[in-house]
C-alpha cells in the first residue's frame, strides 16, 4: 500500500517542482562568469534555452521518483509496520534506523535514474560538442550503456546512497518526529494542519543536511570520464574546498528548498489523506493504524 501511494502522490509534486531542480544544478555545476545566484541562472536558462529549458530532464526525473523514492517510502512504511504496534509507536533512534537502511536501498535502486537527470538538467550548459543531447530517459540509459558500459549507470552510487539515506532519514523520520510532537506536545490534532507543520519543517531538515553531499554528487554525476578518472570522492572534496572555500557546501541551497519544501509538503498531506482512505475502505480503526 505505502509503495503504491508513494508513486501516486509523488509524480504530480515532480512535475510541479521541476523548474526548481533544473536551477539547482545548474548552480551546483556552474563555471567562471555563470550567474551566480537563482534569478540570474532561470534568465540564463530562459534565454539560452527557451521556457522548456526549465523542464529539462523531466521524464528522468519522473523515472527517478518510480525507482527511488517509491523504494524508500515502501521500505520505510513496511519496517514501520513490521516493527511497531499502536500500543509501542518506535523511538527517534528505532525511527532513524529504519529510515537510513530503506534510504540507502532507495539510493541504490535509483542510481541510473539520478545520473540521467542530473546529465540532462546540466546539458545545455555545456559547449555543444561536449552535449550528450539525450533525447529522453529510455535513449539515456541505452546511450550511456553503449557508450560508457552499464558501470556508467552507478557513477556516484556512493555520494547519491549516502544522500539517500540523510534525506530519508532527515525527511521522513523527522517528519514523524515533529508529527508526534505537535500532536503529543503542542496538542494539536491529527488534521491537516498537524500535517502541514511537520511536512514543512521535514522539508527544510532534509534541504540542510543533504545539502553537502547534494552537490559533490552532482558534480560526479556531470563529470566526463576523463575528469573522473584517477579521482577519488575525498580528492575531489579537497580540490572543492581549495578552490571554492566552505561556502560549497549549501550552493544551491535556496532552489534545493524552494523544491523539496513544496515536495516534502505535498507528498506527506497526499500520502496522510492515501492512507486515511486505505484505512476507511479497509475498515481499520484509527487504533490500528501501524496495519496501514
Amino acid at each position: 500500500m505505502a509503495s503504491s501511494a508513494k508513486l501516486e502522490t509523488s509524480q504530480p509534486p515532480r512535475v510541479a517542482a521541476a523548474p526548481k531542480p533544473a536551477k539547482k544544478v545548474r548552480l551546483q555545476t556552474r563555471g567562471p562568469g555563470a550567474p551566480t545566484n537563482m534569478v540570474g541562472t532561470f534568465a540564463h536558462i530562459l534565454k539560452n534555452d527557451g521556457f522548456l529549458g526549465i523542464y529539462s530532464g523531466l521524464s528522468a526525473a519522473m523515472l527517478r521518483q518510480i525507482t527511488y523514492s517509491t523504494t524508500r517510502f515502501g521500505i520505510y512504511e513496511e519496517l514501520k509496520n513490521h516493527f511497531t504496534t499502536p500500543d509501542s509507536p518506535p523511538g527517534l533512534l528505532t525511527l532513524l534506523g529504519m529510515a537510513c537502511a530503506s534510504g540507502f536501498i532507495g539510493g541504490f535502486a535509483g542510481n541510473p535514474a539520478d545520473v540521467l537527470n542530473v546529465r540532462m538538467q546540466s546539458d545545455a550548459a555545456l559547449p555543444p560538442a561536449q552535449r550528450r543531447n539525450y533525447r529522453h530517459a529510455l535513449h539515456g540509459l541505452v546511450t550511456m550503456t553503449r557508450t560508457e558500459g552499464p558501470a556508467s549507470l552507478f557513477r556516484g552510487v556512493w555520494p547519491n546512497s549516502t544522500r539517500a539515506v540523510l534525506m530519508t532519514a532527515s525527511q521522513l523520520a523527522s517528519y514523524d518526529t515533529f508529527k508526534g510532537l505537535c500532536i503529543e506536545k503542542a496538542g494539536m490534532s491529527d488534521n491537516l494542519a498537524t500535517h502541514f507543520t511537520a511536512s514543512f519543517m521535514a522539508g527544510f531538515v532534509a534541504t540542510t543536511v543533504c545539502s553537502p553531499v547534494d552537490v559533490i554528487k552532482t558534480r560526479v554525476m556531470t563529470a566526463s570520464p576523463a575528469e573522473s578518472r584517477g579521482q577519488s570522492i575525498l580528492g575531489l572534496l579537497r580540490d572543492i574546498c581549495r578552490k571554492e572555500g566552505l561556502a560549497w557546501a549549501f550552493r544551491g541551497w535556496v532552489p534545493s528548498f524552494m523544491r523539496l519544501g513544496p515536495h516534502t509538503i505535498a507528498t506527506f498531506l497526499f500520502l496522510e489523506e492515501h492512507k486515511k482512505l486505505y484505512r476507511l475502505l479497509k475498515g481499520i480503526s484509527g487504533d490500528d493504524k501501524t496495519k496501514a
